[in-house]
């Protein structure tokens, strides 16, 4: 009995803020997640991950509508994108497009 009025009062006068992460560290953990699951596996298809209602960027819209193979459009795009480059090193990166997790990061 003592014991649950002593974690009830701890409880109770604890102040709790919830801190978000800096956007760049979301960028650089995206990044190497990302990084990691090509290397085990090859990704979904770009075709396949808006069949499946995912949110492709600008360039992965562009990507997914060339006439290339499967293996081609489960590469990782954003390892050659500049909004990846400007989220890791960047406080407040001006990505600005829709689908981007990395606009996603800075700007949500």
């Amino acid at each position: 009995m003592f014991d649950d009025l002593w974690f009830e009062g701890l409880g109770g006068t604890s102040e709790t803020t919830l801190e978000r992460a800096p956007a760049q560290l979301k960028s650089k953990i995206y990044s190497a997640l990302v990084m990691r699951m090509a290397d085990s596996a090859p990704l979904l298809d770009l075709i396949e991950t808006k069949k499946e209602g995912g949110h492709l960027c600008v360039f992965e819209h562009s990507l997914a509508r060339l006439p290339v193979g499967a293996q081609i459009r489960s590469m990782n795009p954003c390892r050659m994108c500049h909004a990846r480059m400007l989220g890791e090193r960047m406080d407040h990166a001006p990505i600005f497009w829709p689908g981007c997790p990395y606009s996603e990061f800075h700007n949500g």
